[in-house]
């Protein structure tokens, strides 16, 4: 059987990807988790989490899956770059 999948967005109306709606699940969940425990995030601090926390048990590249559904919650109005900052944090989108 065939798994599920998503289509990702993107915030400049870039085609998105289509990928696995587990991997998309495990991810998005862990973007948004430390983004709201942290208030605002660098975009490498949240790489860096990701892969120190979920390399053992995910069976993608993490961080490219990061980068795919960081800019698919950007797209959906869930998360947002703050301005002016470099390099780029992030945080949840009020």
């Amino acid at each position: 059987m065939e798994e599920e999948k998503i289509l990702t967005l993107h915030p400049e109306g870039k085609k998105g990807v289509n990928i696995l709606k587990r991997r998309y699940e495990i991810i998005k969940d862990f973007i948004l988790q430390t983004i709201s425990e942290k208030d605002e995030i660098s975009f490498e601090e949240l790489t860096d989490l990701a892969v120190d926390n979920l390399t053992k048990s995910f069976d993608g590249k993490v961080i490219w899956y990061v980068v795919t559904v960081k800019l698919d919650l950007e797209a959906r109005g869930m998360i947002e770059r703050i301005p002016k900052t470099s390099p780029h944090k992030l945080r949840i989108k009020k």
